[in-house]
This record gives structure tokens, C-alpha cells and sequence, in this order.
């Protein structure tokens, strides 16, 4: 495979990995999914779209609202696809021209804010205060005593915090920070567990740009202390989700009750 498939190559897919996902699934797992059933190589896995998109994130976002807009599919507040109960998945795509156009303004409109919002964080922002955002990202989602340490010599580590699920359990992460544009690569991935060994079982890199598919393999490597990983789009999402520097404006739509008026004409 010397390019990726065009876009219409890629709805039976998606389809399909939802299907074999158990009829719902997050970007991520739909996304790996597809690299799966289509064999897609790495090196097209790393062309670049945007600061915070890979052509193939930003044609499977595509896709995928195509895919709702076509009535196949619905998600969640929480980022969750599934499908629509009774739909085929040979399901035959007719889809014009104006509705592609429409498709590709509302992800480019996504993407806009996205990008803004990183090239704020990593233009305007010192590593200190990106850190100190982070920080007060974690406390927002539920951590608590999250410290940041940012100490040089410390294999990366940049601060830790408890993760408290529900309000009764939790468990200790060591977090990372990377304030960069670019792509985080699995050798850093390896440093930072070769930090966390006997610090804890749990670890989260937080970076303004993006991460190789090697770095997302090595991240869930069976055997290897779990990392999870947050790329700029997934910082940008959690932001505006908590209302962190984003303000969502809603636009105001004014109808004219035709009806209403015609109660003058009675006498």
C-alpha cells in the first residue's frame, strides 16, 4: 500500500470494526481497528494533517461523521461510536457532493479551534506554566495531590498524583509533560517506564503534539506497566470538555411564528 485508501474505502471498515468491537467503540480502538482489517503500513500511519492530526486521524474523523450523518451510526458526549441498531454493514453509500463539502467544513471548523488552542498552549506557554496547567487539568478530572516536580535528572517524571474512580478507588501515576510540536517516539515511551519502575504501577504522557504508532504500540506493550497516553487533540478535547480556556458560544437562531400572528385577524 503505497497511499492511504480514499476516504469511501474506508466506511465498510469502520463499519466493520465497530461491529467486531462489540457494536461500540472509542477513536482510538475504531481507529486501530481499521490498521488491522486494512494492513495500513506505518509510515502512512505518520503523514501529517495538522499540529494535532495525522491524515489518518483526520480522514477517520471524516469518515465517522459521515458515517452519523448517514444515520449508521451515533455517539456519545463521551466520545463513544455505535451502531445503529438493525443497519446493514453492506450498506450502499450515496453521498453528494454538497454533504462531502459540508463534512469537510465542519471537521476543518474542529480543527481550527484545535489548532488555535495548542499553538496558545505551545507558543504562549513556558514549561513551567504548562505544567502547572496540566496540573490543574488532573485536579479538575478527580486527581488528587497532584504535585509537579519537573526535577532535571529525574528520567522525565514531571509530577504525580492519586486517581480516585468513583470516589473509592484509587491508584498512584507518574505523569510526563511535553510541551512540543512534533511527535513523541517510542524510545521516550521506554525512558519514562524506565522512570516510573519501582515508583508505580501507572503512567501518563501528556503531550501538545502527536505520538508515532510505534510510541501508542510500546505504550500498551503486554507484560510493560501500562501508559496512558493524551496527543494535542485529546488535550484539546479534555480542555474544552471542562471549560479550560475554551469558551463555547452558542449561536442565537431567531424563528418568526407565522401562526402566532394570524391571532390578530379574529375579532
Amino acid at each position: 500500500m503505497d497511499n492511504l485508501p480514499k476516504r469511501e474505502m474506508f466506511f465498510k471498515p469502520v463499519l466493520k470494526s465497530i461491529h467486531d468491537l462489540g457494536g461500540s467503540g472509542s477513536n482510538d480502538e475504531i481507529n486501530n481497528k481499521v490498521i488491522e482489517l486494512l494492513a495500513i503500513p506505518p509510515e502512512l500511519l505518520e503523514l501529517t494533517h495538522s499540529e494535532t492530526q495525522s491524515k489518518f486521524q483526520y480522514e477517520m474523523a471524516w469518515v465517522r461523521t459521515m458515517l452519523k450523518n448517514q444515520g449508521l451510526i451515533e455517539n456519545s458526549s463521551r466520545g463513544v461510536w455505535a451502531l445503529k441498531a438493525d443497519q446493514p454493514l453492506n450498506f450502499n453509500f450515496n453521498i453528494t457532493s454538497k454533504q462531502s463539502k459540508r463534512i469537510s467544513e465542519e471537521i476543518e471548523e474542529s480543527k481550527s479551534w484545535k489548532d488555535e488552542l495548542i499553538g496558545t498552549i505551545t507558543e504562549e506557554l513556558s514549561p513551567n506554566a504548562f505544567e502547572r496547567l496540566v496540573k490543574r487539568l488532573l485536579r479538575e478530572t478527580g486527581f488528587i495531590q497532584v504535585e509537579v516536580t519537573g526535577r532535571s535528572g529525574d528520567g522525565g517524571i514531571d509530577g504525580r498524583g492519586i486517581a480516585k474512580i468513583n470516589g473509592i478507588l484509587s491508584f498512584h501515576i507518574i505523569f510526563q509533560c511535553k510541551r512540543y510540536k512534533g511527535k513523541v517516539s517510542s524510545n521516550e515511551i521506554r525512558d519514562f517506564r524506565g522512570a516510573m519502575v519501582g515508583r508505580t504501577d501507572k503512567g501518563l504522557f501528556i503531550t501538545t503534539g502527536q505520538f508515532t504508532r510505534d510510541a501508542m504500540i510500546e505504550a500498551s506493550r503486554d507484560g510493560a506497566p501500562a501508559i496512558d497516553l493524551m496527543d494535542g487533540e485529546k488535550l484539546a478535547e479534555k480542555l474544552k470538555e471542562l471549560g479550560l480556556g475554551v469558551e463555547i458560544k452558542i449561536k442565537e437562531e431567531v424563528l418568526v411564528n407565522r401562526e402566532w400572528f394570524k391571532n390578530f385577524e379574529n375579532d
